[in-house]
């Protein structure tokens, strides 16, 4: 590979524009923001800090606002340590799917995931994923292996689209419901 007069390569030299684009182009609370949604582990207000290129202390102001909005979440201690809030964005997906979509047309999906479900029950001879005892990979096909570790992956999916749809289901009949009284009130 290549390397220009600053010893980079031309990948290395596009990821560092984009860095440094995305630096000059969001605030420090957008950059936190931006890292914070992406954490699922719990880090530092320093670990995120250099992940979002600014000062611990703008970093740890802009956690602070994000907590308190419910974005991200707080872990007390010496330092203390924040992660993106799972419910929050849960609950974020479940407006999303229930906005732009009918109670009916979801309710289709959830019935085609529960027999996605039952399919899996039948493969693996038991009623959850995580009862899919070890001994079942004790195999020398790598294949194999490989097939049905993304099938179990795909088993655990199922079940969290199922309950995200069935509330955005739910939801959605609030808004249709909302929407008929409004057009009955007009």
């Amino acid at each position: 590979m290549t390397e220009d007069r600053t010893g980079s390569t031309p990948s290395q030299s596009r990821a560092g524009d984009a860095r440094s684009q995305w630096r000059e182009t969001r605030t420090t609370f957008q950059r936190v923001y931006d890292v914070v949604t992406g954490t699922t582990d719990y880090e530092t207000a320093s670990g995120v800090a250099d992940l979002a290129d600014c000062s611990t202390d703008g970093a740890r102001d802009a956690l602070s606002q994000l907590v308190e909005m419910g974005i991200a979440e707080k872990r007390e201690g010496r330092p203390a340590e924040y992660r993106r809030n799972e419910s929050y964005f849960r609950w974020r997906r479940v407006e999303e799917l229930a906005r732009d979509n009918t109670a009916a047309e979801l309710r289709d999906e959830v019935d085609a995931l529960l027999q996605e479900d039952r399919e899996f029950q039948e493969r693996f001879g038991v009623t959850d994923p995580a009862a899919v005892p070890p001994s079942s990979f004790e195999t020398s096909d790598h294949g194999e292996i490989h097939e049905r570790w993304e099938a179990l992956s795909r088993w655990r999916s199922v079940r969290r689209d199922v309950e995200v749809l069935q509330r955005a289901a739910h939801r959605a009949d609030g808004y249709e419901h909302d929407d008929a009284n409004d057009a009955a009130s007009a």
